[in-house]
């Protein structure tokens, strides 16, 4: 059996989790101030983008996907941030994110991990791709609102 190496692999999944009504989950990382985001992480070496996708939800709120992720089978390929470089293999400069999305229900609770996140907010799904910072993320949430949602105005 071989080894896992000692740094991150540079491929993450990126989970946007909404309602019926089309807000929009967003969590606020611990560790950057006025940082949201959908729910995001990379994949374990040993992982497929699937099992990666319903560990992160499970983690990051406490939901369940197992039954109702749905695989976009869309990716996204970005620069990483210079503050998480020290956590791949030296060289490495882009990191590859595979798109899925979650519908639950209206109120559905949300359970964070403190040393992820420091809160949670529902918003309606063209203030949510305002509101978060990674470009990906913004395209994420308006491919959802369009299949979702596409006669409600506000997503530009």
């Amino acid at each position: 059996m071989s080894e896992t190496p000692p740094y991150k692999r540079p491929e993450s999944v990126l989970v946007v989790i909404h309602d019926p009504r089309g807000q929009i989950l967003l969590l606020q990382r611990a560790d950057i101030e006025n940082f949201w985001q959908s729910v995001t992480g990379s994949l374990r070496w040993e992982e497929t983008a699937h099992e990666a996708a319903v560990r992160e939800v499970e983690e990051e709120t406490g939901i369940d996907a197992v039954a109702q992720l749905v695989d976009w089978r869309r990716s996204a390929t970005f620069d990483i941030l210079d503050t998480f470089k020290p956590r791949y293999a030296p060289q490495v400069e882009q990191n590859l994110e595979h798109m899925f999305s979650l519908q639950v229900q209206v109120g559905q609770p949300i359970v964070l991990n403190p040393r992820e996140h420091r809160d949670f907010a529902w918003l309606h799904y063209a203030e949510a791709a305002h509101a978060v910072w990674s470009w990906s993320n913004r395209s994420a949430i308006q491919r959802v609102a369009e299949k979702h949602w596409r006669g409600d105005q506000g997503v530009d």
